[in-house]
């Protein structure tokens, strides 16, 4: 089952870059794969998780206990921070290029949970 998550992820991530949505919806999009990637984890893990809308609730799973995700929690908030600065009408805050550091952000979060499921033996090696 996550073997599936995770090329489905590959596939909606590579998607996303070719068709260049605005940021809005690139970010919506992004995290909701982020977020699908992060429950899919928990569970193979073993957590008790929290199958909500924002991301950091259900990051907060991952905040003490094993395993511990603190390796991608940066990349995590900076996805929540380009969202909160375009809901607050805050454009003027996002970093330079944020379309390509938002696909790059949700592909960094996406291979690094792919490696730990390989380094657990939860997958096979790619």
């Amino acid at each position: 089952m996550i073997e599936r998550a995770f090329s489905e992820a590959a596939c909606a991530v590579d998607a996303l870059e070719r068709a260049s949505p605005p940021l809005e919806t690139l970010l919506e999009e992004g995290m909701a794969i982020v977020r699908g990637l992060l429950i899919a984890y928990g569970h193979r893990a073993g957590k008790a998780m929290v199958e909500d809308e924002d991301i950091l609730r259900v990051f907060k799973a991952f905040v003490k206990g094993d395993p511990s995700l603190n390796a991608i929690r940066d990349s995590v908030r900076e996805l929540v921070f380009m969202q909160n600065c375009l809901r607050l009408g805050r454009p003027d805050a996002l970093p330079p290029r944020p379309e390509r550091m938002a696909v790059r952000l949700v592909r960094h979060i996406a291979l690094y949970l792919q490696s730990r499921c390989e380094q657990s033996g939860w997958l096979e090696r790619s």
